[in-house]
């Protein structure tokens, strides 16, 4: 490679949100592996899983309910390089620091490395908001999780739980 291509290489690297990776999925175990996509982007989120204590919907008349940790919403920042792109809430939503964002869905998930971590997921994107890098993804996968599971038995309805947890978001396009 040449030594000004070997420069470009190196600055756009460097820049927030600007991955540059063969196989978008080499990391992710296969229950949430793509196809054929390329990584468009890449942020580390910290913040906490907010649950709530709910009653467990009744499986039959008789039963009691019991009560159950319940996921209410994520809320995070987003982070590349130690400077901060973005945030994660509800929805679930990504927001980018250059106004686009994305809300996805849910279609597969892996178990977390620990019974403490929250699991990994694979998510399609169901809505983009604004123009920017993430105005053309497609999927959103998150790894490399630590924390966020509630632990514990709930016993008041309606009392919240504050989990911090960390991970890794992998913004993906469609080739």
């Amino acid at each position: 490679m040449n030594a000004f291509l070997s420069k470009i290489l190196i600055s756009a690297a460097s820049l927030p949100g600007v991955w540059l990776f063969a196989n978008a999925s080499e990391t992710a175990p296969e229950a949430i592996a793509v196809g054929d996509v390329a990584r468009i982007s890449m942020a580390h989120a910290e913040g906490a899983q907010i649950y709530v204590c709910k009653r467990k919907p009744e499986e039959s008349p008789s039963q009691l309910r019991t009560l159950i940790w319940q996921l209410r919403e994520p809320i995070a920042t987003l982070s590349s390089n130690g400077m901060s792109i973005g945030r994660h809430y509800a929805g679930p939503n990504w927001d980018y620091f250059d106004g686009s964002g994305v809300k996805g869905q849910v279609v597969a998930t892996a178990p977390g490395a620990t019974e403490t971590d929250i699991p990994w997921l694979k998510l399609d994107v169901v809505e983009h908001r604004g123009h920017g890098i993430l105005s053309s993804a497609t999927a959103v996968q998150r790894i490399n999780t630590r924390g966020g599971v509630a632990l514990g038995a709930c016993e008041t309805p309606g009392s919240s739980l504050i989990v911090p947890y960390s991970a890794d978001y992998v913004f993906l396009r469609k080739n």
